[in-house]
């Protein structure tokens, strides 16, 4: 089934085929696309919407010195598949193996990294004028999904493009879907623009005719430009300054081709828009392209399975019944997601709670504002957002909401490491940029228990407080059903030990404690790594010789740095055993190996204390020394 395919190494294969040739590699990429995605997991029904689009611009356009940059970059496995990298995708998404998103050091075919929404017109907008400026007749695409065009960024970009100069092609890729469905005015904008079709053919017929008679041609153009608004929507990407063409169907190789070469001879800043449908060629994924935005491995004869019994509940699905419990509650709380219903755990809020419930997009700082001026009316707004895109709504989270401290919860979902997205999704960096940041709190649940009490602490709060977890199930602790809150700033004594305190906070706390049965260590959960509980600190510094902290989170500024300034502020000098993640980004792979690999699994954690303390763990226990709770602290079941 893939004769075709497998002659393929590069693109410059891809431009030696004709039409017809064309069209069945499109079916032979997309039955390989299928079958290999469904043995690793991976991104699905986008990349099977993109077959036919990749297969134009590789044909058409001369890359790799024509550059291609892809926004968001899940849509790029047939990129991949045809830049030489067939061979590899069995190792999609596995350590060592392909990233499962463009990297610029994975090939010289992937211009640009991303992983992120709505950055690839300003990243092709910047190649595009420094090939103006060498003077190099170089075409620089960007391919953008309608979701991502809801962020301010993607605007930013065009509204600089209309006036650059260079050879810039945006090309808009219109599914009708980002991973969530589609919301706001640009989604319904771009289908009634799809509904005018025949305004904009009856157009091209009246330019060809009125071009013999000028008066007459200027005459229709300046109606058009008052009138035009009554036929269709005014064409927005126009008005930018880009030359507007479309839409064409995107799954139709007689359509895409041609016209990629016309615009390829085009100067200036060019905008097509093409229609394509995710999933499109497995029936299941077109029926369902949420289901199979990402799924796991399956069988493609059978489609994903949902599992006979129920599995334990994730962090995200302890958050989505935390949010309608409370809501219940509380009239006040309003929920916020930025274009992630699904992956933030909203669906059941959405449909309980419609009115108090705002997907606002791939639009991440108007999230954190429009949550301020719902905090300055007297309401009480969750924002659900993973901690990776928090980052992008820095700006926000300082001037509008800590700045004039406007109480929210900021529940971040994706916290530590995320195994196979890598390192553009991994929620390493939130302790360290928030801990900085007064009026912001930060509260590190170990478990799912501890999770639902935590984000009720913070929703009593006058000031925002973010609420970090991590993808996945924890340990199986099953929350209580009452909306019962946590002390604020307040940890446990978990185990009474000797000589050595662990200071840990979020799930690391159990392997934390497997070591400290192993070595006779006192374990103290913190809960808090913003404020920090200083009298359970404290008390734990004085009585023992030493102590280990321990964190899924980037170690420069983090928790271990918080704990180090806590002690030098109290003139307590004590060595402090610092493990975390180090400074370098994470790679992507399985989860438990990417912690082991960093040290921070129950072994590493084991053999991290011995190096460092070896000779105080080996030496006899005080007699002075209690065998109790420090200072006759309450010792935590």
């Amino acid at each position: 089934m893939t004769d075709l395919l497998s002659t393929i190494d590069g693109p410059a294969d891809v431009r030696r085929l004709s039409r017809v040739q064309l069209k069945s590699l499109a079916h032979e990429l997309r039955a390989f696309l299928l079958d290999s995605v469904s043995k690793t997991g991976g991104h699905l029904s986008s990349n099977l919407g993109t077959v036919e689009l990749t297969l134009a611009l590789h044909h058409v356009f001369n890359t790799p010195y024509d550059r291609l940059v892809w926004d968001v970059g899940h849509q790029t496995y047939p990129h991949k598949i045809l830049t030489g990298r067939r061979e590899r995708m069995s190792t999609l998404r596995q350590l060592g193996g392909l990233s499962g998103f463009p990297r610029r050091e994975e090939s010289e075919f992937d211009a640009f990294g991303t992983a992120h929404s709505s950055t690839s017109i300003s990243a092709a907008l910047g190649m595009s004028s420094a090939a103006y400026l060498r003077g190099e007749d170089r075409r620089c695409v960007a391919i953008i999904g309608d979701g991502a065009m809801t962020a301010g960024m993607a605007f930013e970009a065009m509204n600089n493009a209309g006036v650059a100069k260079g050879n810039l092609l945006v090309i808009l890729n219109d599914n009708d879907m980002s991973i969530s469905p589609p919301v706001g005015a640009l989604n319904r904008y771009l289908a009634q623009l799809m509904s005018g079709r025949f305004y904009a053919a009856a157009k091209e017929v009246g330019k060809q005719v009125l071009k013999s008679a000028p008066p007459l041609f200027e005459l229709a153009r300046r109606f058009e430009e008052h009138a035009k608004g009554m036929v269709v929507p005014a064409t927005l990407f126009e008005e930018f300054g880009f030359n507007y063409i479309g839409p064409i169907d995107g799954h139709d190789l007689d359509s895409l081709v041609p016209t990629l070469e016309n615009i390829r001879q085009l100067s200036g800043p060019q905008f097509l828009h093409v229609v394509t449908k995710k999933g499109q060629g497995y029936g299941l994924a077109e029926k369902d392209p949420v289901t199979y935005h990402g799924p796991g491995k399956f069988d493609p004869a059978v489609g994903i399975v949902p599992p006979s019994t129920p599995s334990q509940k994730t962090f995200t699905q302890v958050f989505g019944d935390w949010v309608c419990d409370m809501a219940q509650q509380d009239s006040r709380l309003i929920a916020i997601t930025p274009a992630m219903r699904e992956g933030s755990g909203l669906v059941e809020f959405e449909r309980r709670f419609p009115s108090r419930y705002f997907d606002v997009g791939i639009a991440e700082q108007h999230a954190l504002t429009f949550a301020a001026g719902l905090a300055c009316e007297g309401f009480k707004p969750v924002v659900a957002i993973y901690s990776t895109f928090l980052q992008r709504a820095y700006d926000q989270l300082i001037h509008d909401v800590a700045l004039q401290k406007l109480p929210m919860v900021l529940a971040l979902d994706r916290a530590g490491i995320v195994g196979a997205d890598g390192a553009t999704h991994a929620g390493i960096f939130d302790i360290p940029f928030l801990r900085c940041v007064p009026n912001v709190s930060i509260a590190t649940p170990a478990d799912e228990a501890e999770t639902r009490a935590l984000l009720t602490s913070a929703f009593e709060q006058d000031h925002c407080v973010a609420v970090r977890y991590p993808r996945g199930s924890g340990v199986g602790k099953a929350p209580e059903r009452e909306l019962t809150a946590l002390p604020f700033g307040k940890g446990e004594l978990k185990r009474a030990g000797q000589k050595i305190a662990i200071v840990a906070f979020g799930p690391l706390l159990y392997p934390a404690l497997k070591v400290a049965e192993q070595l006779d260590l006192t374990v103290l959960n913190m809960r808090w790594a913003k404020p920090l509980d200083l009298d359970l600190l404290l008390s734990a510094a004085k009585e023992h010789e030493a102590l280990v902290t321990l964190e899924d989170s980037a170690l420069m500024g983090g928790c271990g740095s918080a704990v180090l300034e806590a002690l030098q502020t109290a003139g307590l000098l004590k060595p402090v055993l610092m493990l975390g993640l180090k400074d370098q980004f994470t790679e992507h792979g399985d989860p438990a190996k990417l912690m082991a690999l960093e040290g921070l699994d129950a072994v590493g954690i084991e053999a991290s204390i011995l190096a460092r303390f070896n000779a105080l763990l080996s030496k006899p226990i005080s007699a002075s020394k209690p065998a109790d709770a420090p200072n006759g602290l309450k010792l935590v079941s």
